[in-house]
């Protein structure tokens, strides 16, 4: 160590894997190592608490908008899931106790976030720095970070001045107390149509800012009855029958998004009743019907929302917000409405992978300067020029109509073949070749561009530049088909 207690770039802990986060997605590649036999590797974990999303997302009214049998991983499912769409604590839960059933907990390192990786070509390891001056030498770096990690909160002006709580929802702080109290939520995303219908009965006045409307459809929500969890937990074979019957219900909502779009009108039109049935008021349903294709944007569940927004003490707010002064919020008009706390349900980063970790790969090149046209990877995998490289729930793997976790256990199982090969030790590196990642990008783009995604509407799942980086572009069975096993010929190996 130097003078300060740092470590010196001498003085590495060397391992053979890292892996980036504790997420599902960490946690299940861990899960599988320790089960190959595997036990030289560690997770480094920015927070103090395993979970990911799960962990920091703890608004009220935070759940999962995938069935609980489906948003689990097959190997561990739980037959006493308590609803059919898990809340937030539930999962936690849930992956807390995966934790310690697989023996992962001693691998963790919490409060430890990755700053830097650097490739070195002599040893052909990666050198992995954190924020804390620590340094891991490893043979394979997989990052497992999310594509929902980095919330944002718009810079509006004044904001730095506001005399009251503002913070993001996925930064909620313990001990909220907002009863009684004006409140503003800006935004009507996933987030917000979760924390809309648990604050409005306690909040004294609340205020939407509403920049789109949202395609908000019900929610086959509920409760398992005794008889039901009694019957999971005593034939497990019923259990898999649930989780097969509702990822085929799901897997068959691509064909709308991907394939035939005209069956998105029976979802239209299944929104228009709902709506409806939740908002009385002509005028106020008139404002919350969405001005682009339905499936665009990120279609949402909730069975409270509507009846929310109709409530005599939550008023909507489809102008722009001008600025954020000491006791208020001023929106274009001009109009000024006194608030104590702000909510910003605005969403995250999505595009952004990886940042801010600077990830510098062979020949010194930068992993964010390669992708400054936008984010691509081979099968979202692995990176051309990045050698033994791995991401899980990289570019375009994201979902919009089945379990993530589905996509996850593909993902794992095709870097689990990776792993074996590089520590059977007849190989070194195994650096996806750029001509594999090129023509797998151009199909995956071309048809993208045919999507119900591509329809004019501005959403997370698109940069700037309005290229589609998040989305897969067809079924999730797809996806394991093409992850079942590598394809070692795209591969440039020593």
């Amino acid at each position: 160590m130097d003078s300060e207690g740092q470590i010196r770039s001498t003085d590495p802990t060397r391992t053979r894997v890292v892996i980036v986060g504790a997420g599902f997605g960490g946690l299940g590649l861990a899960i599988k190592l320790k089960a190959s036999g595997a036990d030289d590797f560690v997770i480094l974990e920015k927070s103090d608490s395993v979970g990911g999303v799960w962990s920091n997302n703890r608004y009220p009214g935070a759940a999962c908008d995938i069935p609980s049998h489906l948003y689990s991983f097959s190997f561990e499912p739980r037959a006493d899931w308590p609803q059919k769409f898990a809340s937030q604590s539930e999962i936690l839960k849930y992956l807390r106790h995966c934790v310690q059933k697989y023996g992962v907990a001693p691998h963790i390192l919490f409060r430890t976030e990755v700053s830097d990786a650097r490739w070195n070509e002599e040893t052909a390891h990666w050198m992995v720095r954190t924020a804390d001056g620590r340094l891991f030498e490893t043979q394979a770096l997989v990052t497992a970070t999310g594509q929902l990690s980095r919330p944002v909160v718009p810079q509006l002006p004044g904001l730095k001045d506001f005399s009251g709580a503002a913070f993001h929802s996925a930064d909620w702080p313990d001990g909220c107390d907002l009863s009684g109290k004006n409140v503003a939520v800006v935004g009507t995303g996933a987030s917000a149509i979760q924390i809309v219908p648990s604050i409005a009965p306690i909040a004294g006045k609340l205020y939407v800012f509403q920049r789109s409307a949202a395609y908000v459809l019900p929610k086959p929500d509920g409760f398992y009855s005794r008889f039901e969890l009694s019957l999971f937990k005593k034939f497990p074979a019923m259990l898999k029958l649930s989780r097969l019957r509702m990822y085929l219900q799901h897997e068959a909502r691509a064909l709308a998004f991907v394939t035939w779009r005209a069956a998105l009108r029976v979802k239209r039109g299944a929104f228009f009743r709902h709506l409806n049935r939740g908002v009385g008021d002509t005028k106020l349903r008139q404002r919350l019907i969405p001005d682009y294709s339905i499936g665009c944007k990120r279609i949402l569940l909730s069975n409270d929302f509507f009846p929310a927004m109709a409530r005599s003490n939550v008023e909507l707010v489809t102008h722009s917000i001008r600025e954020i002064r000491p006791h208020g919020i001023v929106d274009e008009t001009g109009t000024e409405r006194s608030v104590d706390v702000i909510i910003f349900a605005t969403g995250f980063s999505a595009t952004d992978f990886l940042v801010p970790i600077k990830i510098t790969g062979v020949a010194g090149q930068d992993l964010h300067q390669s992708w400054k046209a936008g984010a691509e990877a081979y099968l979202g995998i692995v990176v051309a020029g990045f050698p033994n490289l791995f991401m899980l729930y990289g570019p375009n793997t994201n979902l919009a109509h089945n379990s993530i976790i589905y996509m996850l256990e593909g993902q794992i199982g095709y870097v689990m073949a990776c792993l074996k090969r590089l520590q059977r030790g007849e190989i070194r590196t195994l650096d996806v070749k750029k001509t594999a990642q090129g023509s797998f990008n151009a199909a995956i783009q071309r048809r993208l561009n045919k999507s119900v995604w591509a329809k004019g509407c501005s959403s997370w799942y698109l940069t700037a530049t309005r290229k589609n980086t998040t989305n897969w572009p067809g079924y999730s069975l797809g996806f394991r088909l093409q992850t079942r096993a590598p394809r070692w010929d795209d591969y440039a190996v020593r």
